[in-house]
């Protein structure tokens, strides 16, 4: 008679299996190229034929795709490429922010498989109303993918603020005119939803390419927010409300701020403050200020014209307020590398003499290493692609749940 296993044996045997199927599936997923099973075998020090096993698991749970066999110039079966599986399951990332809602969905590819970014000005506004909106355009959009029997499994809502994203709140964001808010409810889907500051999704989205380990990542738009990335992981704080760059004083003496202190970086460096510093209306498209900054606003020259010499003057400003701001970052937390993303992508060209000048004045270790300030490579809205990403990252870190 066979005796039936105790229960606490019975679970170590359970845990074992999901967690070697976790081995598996990051095997494949982290790899650089296609992975055959003899190839997952060897990454993993798993048995073969529980790799085979597993691998038929993830397979028929559309987590990984097998690609045609191929021969590998060698005696026996052809090894068959394991890759990660397209427009099978997928992630999905939101935010609402001051000047646009928007939406993208992730495939485990990276693929983007949808998305939808809506313009608009919502400043103090009321967020059931904009949460609202934000959930029918998410809605339109799972109901499309669920038609063609894709998986959502779940999204991330990035917000400008002190997010709690243990408690699912937010606690301010100052910019938006909103505080003390539980906004999934509001949103109204029915899918597992968590809440992010959108700086740090931003940065995570970075991971995916040419960064190295540890950085600082400033977002710069309406509101400026920040990311501390140490060893490809954020660096949080106490309480995850780290990283609110935007509301260093840079000037005690400056104009108040939505926060409700005076001389923050957001009203000299944010893209409205650069945009009324060079004489566009606030709302006005960034297109407008490079196409002032190309016609040569970087410095006065005899053939600039008036309005090209404000917006230069406008973003000299911005540049050394920015640089001031980091500097006490670099100060404060030893990083050498610092990701500019958001409207200071586009405007790096012309932030960089002033941002770098200020950076080697007051950095003390500039003597002995360069800061290297970079363009962000994510694209835009990046929030949206780090936060899909990060559902799609819960789906890795268990795949049993989904197979």
């Amino acid at each position: 008679m066979t005796t039936a296993a105790p229960a606490s044996e019975a679970a170590r045997q359970h845990t074992l299996r999901e967690r070697n199927l976790e081995l598996v599936a990051r095997a494949v997923f982290e790899a650089p190229g296609p992975l055959s099973r003899a190839d997952v075998a060897a990454a993993t020090g798993l048995a073969r034929a529980t790799v085979s096993t597993l691998v038929d698991r993830l397979v028929a749970g559309g987590l990984l795709r097998e690609l045609p066999a191929v021969g590998g110039g060698r005696a026996g079966r052809p090894g068959v490429p394991l890759v990660p599986a397209p427009r099978t399951v997928v992630g999905v990332g939101l935010e609402a922010n001051v000047d646009y809602l928007g939406l993208r969905v992730l495939d485990l590819t990276g693929d983007v498989v949808a998305e939808r970014v809506l313009d608009g000005a919502f400043h103090d506004s009321d967020p059931a109303l904009v949460l609202g909106r934000l959930g029918e355009l998410a809605r339109d959009v799972v109901d499309g993918l669920r038609a063609q029997g894709i998986t959502v499994a779940g999204a991330r809502l990035a917000l400008p603020g002190l997010v709690d994203a243990r408690a699912g709140r937010l606690e301010v964001a100052p910019n938006l005119g909103w505080s003390s808010l539980v906004p999934v409810p509001l949103l109204g889907l029915d899918l597992p939803v968590e809440i992010a500051n959108e700086a740090k999704l931003a940065a995570l989205a970075e991971l995916a390419g040419p960064v190295p380990g540890s950085f600082l990542y400033v977002s710069g738009d309406v509101g400026i927010g920040a990311a501390i990335v140490v060893e490809r992981a954020l660096f949080l704080g106490e309480r995850g409300w780290n990283g609110e760059i935007g509301h260093v004083v840079v000037d005690p003496a400056g104009p108040r701020c939505s926060c409700g202190a005076f001389g923050c970086l957001e009203q000299y460096a944010g893209k409205e403050a650069i945009l009324r510093g060079a004489g566009l209306p606030p709302d006005a498209p960034l297109a407008d200020l490079l196409s002032l900054l190309a016609d040569g606003g970087r410095a006065p020259s005899a053939g600039a014209s008036a309005e090209a010499e404000r917006a230069g003057a406008a973003v000299r400003t911005a540049g050394r307020a920015l640089g001031s701001a980091l500097a006490d970052f670099v100060n404060l937390v030893d990083v050498s590398t610092v990701v500019l993303g958001g409207a200071y992508t586009d405007l790096l060209p012309w932030l960089r003499p002033d941002v770098e000048a200020v950076l080697v004045e007051r950095v003390l270790a500039a003597p002995l290493v360069r800061i290297d300030v970079r363009a962000a490579a994510a694209g835009p809205q990046a929030a949206l692609t780090g936060g899909a990403r990060e559902v799609l990252r819960g789906v890795l870190g268990d795949p049993a749940a989904w197979v």
